[in-house]
């Protein structure tokens, strides 16, 4: 067992959207004045906390983090995680053997992962078996997908992996220690708001508003971030950016499908908007996998931020 505490947390999760391949643009983008001196980093759309664990392990001058989702399931293990290492991973190991000891037998295999399902969106286990469903499902499911339907039910199908790590014991220790550091709240972004203080830097990452009508991951609750909630958001950064605070915010690239489509460069005209290079990882048909663009929008211009190493 290894709780050596400078192992680097990283994601516990795979994540539709997630944010590890846009690192080096988010490094470009953050405010030199904030990261020079204490600051809290505060994350309204958590998902795999891959920028979160990233600020965590490289700026020193961050003495406190705050992480909120409206995804109760979700939250739910960040917190079990934080709380209960040892407990989780008992569990977990339990659901790796009993599914890799079914790896000969194809419809047994099927079988478990299904069952596990249900179990999960029955919700009827104690918080800690329920954050162990939810990774187990995440690290066997299509694709890492999270999707749920109108009744908050987890319909992805089973993926085709051949013996995935579900129990990363290591990491889910290194990811325990990190969290000392980090309040969990789950609700309405517009609640971390209450933690910002004077030296404060938010990220978001909120639901990419969809390129096409079939690329949509925003069933990842059962309540829809339409264009409405994209424009109330906005509404929020404006807000932010009245009481003094810097913000740094992620979503597609929606000019780049259509050039006549201006939705974010209208809603943002008054912020400065970067078009950055992503990789497209997550697609039923992996031809159409790949490179596209994505935004980086800030209430601060770029010469303000830290220069690249």
């Amino acid at each position: 067992m290894n709780n050596k505490k400078d192992h680097i947390a990283k994601p516990f999760l795979k994540w539709a959207g997630g944010k590890t391949q846009l690192i080096s643009e988010i490094k470009k983008s953050l405010p030199y004045n904030i990261t020079k001196s204490k600051f809290t980093y505060i994350e309204p759309f958590v998902g795999s906390g891959a920028v979160l664990f990233w600020m965590l392990d490289n700026f020193p001058n961050l003495k406190h983090a705050v992480i909120n989702d409206i995804n109760e399931d979700l939250i739910n293990s960040y917190k079990i995680i934080a709380s209960k290492p040892h407990e989780l991973i008992s569990t977990l190991r339990v659901l790796q053997n009993e599914f890799h000891d079914l790896e000969s037998k194809p419809e047994d295999k099927k079988l478990y992962y299904y069952q596990r399902r249900e179990m999960y969106n029955n919700r009827e286990e104690e918080k800690s078996v329920q954050a162990a469903l939810f990774i187990f499902l995440n690290r066997t499911c299509f694709n890492g997908l999270y999707r749920v339907n109108k009744n908050n039910g987890y319909n992805v199908p089973m993926g085709s992996y051949k013996k995935p790590t579900i129990c990363d014991e290591t990491n889910i220790l290194a990811v325990s220690n990190a969290l000392q550091r980090v309040e969990i709240l789950c609700g309405d972004y517009e609640q971390t708001l209450e933690q910002a203080n004077t030296k404060s830097l938010f990220y978001f990452d909120p639901p990419y508003k969809p390129l096409s009508e079939t690329s949509s991951f925003n069933s990842y609750s059962k309540d829809v971030f339409n264009d409405d909630e994209q424009i109330r958001l906005r509404d929020f950064c404006s807000k932010l950016d009245s009481l003094g605070h810097n913000w740094i915010l992620s979503n597609s690239d929606v000019k780049g499908k259509d050039i006549n489509d201006n939705f974010f460069d209208d809603i943002y005209a008054n912020f400065a908007i970067t078009r950055v290079k992503a990789r497209r990882s997550i697609n039923a048909n992996p031809e159409k996998r790949g490179e596209l663009n994505e935004l980086l929008i800030t209430n601060y211009k770029y010469e303000q931020a830290l220069q690249p190493a």
